[in-house]
């Protein structure tokens, strides 16, 4: 037998490298097109003049396309050609991404709320009088027509959201077989002491994706959505404006390329590979990917029967998928991980999903910026913290009970680093009207009427449009008539509004009457309490990530070695349906709640939201967070009990077989035990012949 023949073995082991490497993009790009998406939830907001409800509607789309499907990929897709599937579903994602981009191309440009917008179709200096007179009735409270109404919409496109929702959905149904067919793939055949640190590179990687899915949707959200198709020097806003909107769209089409690149290699990897470690001499050649490789055996038959897989008929897959599922959910440890991991879901979807607003809202920072510091911080220390994680579990080869025990405390020193976000805040911005009076008293209030006051009661000003200016005394008003400003002078972003009688009568030291452009900017001290947040946030994002890879590892060493696939699919199906989407729906139905100010769509009616009160969504938003995490540590204590209790009874299992064991080898060696029984006989025939 010829060693030269031994080489074509080796190929083999560079196919698991590539699969490992492909998983590994193909993270990269799920995660990098899945935070694009969540970056620019505000953005699309604002560009479709929708509430935070709606917002969770869409969000959860992508959820509600996976669980259409992953109950049967996950089962069906197990038993056929893996890579090809995960492959199918690159290119459905891809496809997904530029039909959440075509809304943008079927829009007409985007009408920013003002109640100067005459002024920005004018290019010189003139003065206007935001302080109309009474005989004058204000732009946009006049009521609207039903039929007229219904046309606006249709020609301003703000129906299209649809579009968006339904791109997202098919997200979801692309992404279906990534994660439960493509880890059942590499803990199939990758060695068992390697699975964990695998696991943690495709992860570690994949955490890169949302680092730069963010920066993106920070660098989109500064773009304006016209981008080319205006002038921006007519453009009265900038993107620190809450009715600013960013090329939502173009980060789509960069996603959408992406994630085309990602899916090419599994095209090409085999349906099944030999297990890492073992003699692949003992292995026959896959016919079915028609590989030239051949493995030397001394008889054909010595081939295992796994590798000579016959022709799989969907009428024998089904016949054993209701005991599948018999034996799955009759497992009470794995219930309770289900259970565990849809509360936390539940918590972390809320938090991910808002926490730009939340930014935005309670430390006054920008849209893009909130994004681009999530990206750029917080998003690392987590791919930092899962590679810990897997190092500690390849280094010091902990068993389950160990990896429970990390998981559970890394999540309460996490929960306690939440727990002190709520102390740090800078409170409300000053509007007058709205959370302060216009004598300079605090006094939020929800009422359109509040905004009216005796300084501008000589004005005949809408009190529903939102066109913020910002005086020297550092209050804002809702808009140039509220402040009483009786002329202007200036074009576009540096339009300055003067005799502002609001501005005179505050009791606040004012330079001189005058008000400009936009909102004012919060208190210094609000840039070191913000640093503080982020500085508490990234910290608590890593001590979190360092029990992933163990908890995931809880999962997967938790249930039966043929029921892997199924039970992380229908895990997934479970978190998904139950976890992610809901999450976006209730958390942005309460955050409206908080609401002071809202806007006005381009066609009449209720559009977003622009003002906060910034306390109650501070309160609102933790207090959801803090409950559910509460609640998840609760039944991690349930899980730990459950895998101590386990790990006892197979710890006693195993002494009594070891002792039974040496006890029948002890017997054996004194010569009273069977075997000695053996040897006597031999030697009593042996003498008798003799």
């Amino acid at each position: 037998m010829s060693v030269e023949k031994k080489e074509p073995r080796q190929p083999c082991c560079s196919k698991l490298k590539l699969f490992l490497f492909a998983m590994s993009f193909v993270y990269f790009a799920k995660a990098f097109q899945g935070s694009y998406m969540k970056s620019s939830v505000t953005q699309i907001e604002r560009r479709f003049d929708i509430p935070s409800s709606l917002i969770g509607v869409i969000d959860g789309s992508f959820e509600i396309g996976n669980l259409l499907v992953i109950a049967f990929v996950s089962y069906f897709g197990a038993k056929l050609h893996r890579p090809r599937l995960i492959g199918a579903g690159c290119l459905i994602m891809a496809v997904s991404s530029f039909i959440t981009a075509l809304p943008h191309f079927f829009q007409g440009t985007y009408k920013y709320e003002t109640t100067i917008t005459h002024v920005a179709e004018t290019n010189a200096t003139e003065t206007i009088l935001p302080c109309l007179d009474n005989s004058t009735h204000p732009q946009g409270d006049e009521p609207v027509s039903a039929e007229f109404q219904k046309e606006c919409e249709k020609v301003a496109g703000s129906s299209l959201w649809i579009y968006v929702f339904l791109g997202n959905m098919l997200r979801g149904v692309g992404e279906t077989p990534v994660m439960p067919l493509g880890m059942s793939y590499l803990d199939d055949f990758a060695r068992e002491d390697n699975t964990a640190l695998y696991l943690a590179c495709i992860q570690t990687i994949g955490i890169l994706g949302p680092m730069f899915g963010y920066m993106l949707g920070s660098f989109c959200a500064k773009l304006y959505v016209d981008i080319g198709a205006v002038d921006l020097d007519t453009i009265a806003i900038d993107h620190k404006d809450t009715r600013w909107v960013g090329a939502w769209w173009l980060g789509f089409l960069v996603t959408g390329v992406v994630m085309l690149l990602a899916g090419i290699p599994f095209w090409f990897l085999p349906r099944s590979l030999p297990k890492q470690g073992e003699d692949p001499d003992m292995k026959s050649s896959d016919a079915q990917e028609g590989e030239q490789d051949t493995f030397i055996t001394t008889d054909s038959s010595s081939s295992p029967a796994s590798e000579k897989q016959d022709p799989v008929t969907m009428a024998a897959l089904a016949k054993d998928f209701l005991p599948s599922l018999k034996r799955l959910f009759g497992d009470v440890l794995y219930m309770l991980i289900i259970l565990t991991g849809l509360v936390q879901v539940n918590g972390f979807i809320g938090m991910i999903t808002f926490k730009p607003k939340y930014m935005e809202q309670t430390y006054g920072q920008s849209s893009s910026r909130a994004i681009f510091l999530i990206g750029i911080m917080n998003l690392p220390a987590v791919a930092l913290g899962i590679l810990t994680g897997g190092f500690v579990m390849k280094r010091f080869k902990l068993n389950i009970l160990w990896a429970s025990k990390i998981s559970i405390s890394t999540a309460l020193l996490s929960f306690l680093l939440l727990l002190s976000q709520y102390f740090l805040h800078c409170g409300n911005t000053h509007v007058a009207g709205l959370t302060m009076s216009y004598q300079g008293d605090p006094e939020v209030s929800y009422q359109e009427h509040t905004l009216l006051s005796q300084c501008n009661s000589g004005c005949s000003c809408s009190l529903k449009h939102w066109d913020p200016v910002c005086s020297s005394n550092g209050l804002t008003y809702a808009s140039p008539c509220l402040a009483g400003c009786q002329s202007s002078s200036g074009f576009g972003k540096d339009m300055v509004f003067h005799n502002c009688t609001c501005v005179a009568e505050a009791p606040l030291p004012a330079a001189n009457w005058s008000t400009v452009m936009g909102q004012c900017s919060r208190e210094d001290n609000c840039d070191y309490m913000f640093k503080i947040y982020m500085a508490v946030s990234v910290l608590g994002a890593y001590i979190s990530a360092c029990g992933a890879t163990p908890g995931y590892m809880i999962l997967l060493r938790s249930i039966q070695p043929d029921l892997k696939s199924l039970a992380i699919g229908l895990q997934m199906l479970i978190v998904r349906l139950l976890g992610a989407i809901p999450p976006p729906i209730y958390f942005g139905a309460l955050i409206d709640r908080t609401c002071l100010k809202w806007g006005v769509k381009r066609c009449g009616g209720r559009g977003a939201c622009r003002l906060y009160d910034a306390d109650a969504f501070r309160s609102t938003f933790l207090g959801l967070i803090y409950g559910l995490y509460a609640l998840s540590y609760l039944l991690c204590g349930l899980v730990y009990n459950r895998l101590s209790h386990r790990h006892k009874q197979e710890t006693m299992e195993k002494q009594a077989k070891e002792t039974q064991q040496e006890g029948n080898g002890t017997v054996n060696g004194n010569g009273n035990g069977p075997g000695a029984f053996v040897k006597c006989k031999e030697d009593l025939d042996r003498e008798t012949t003799i």
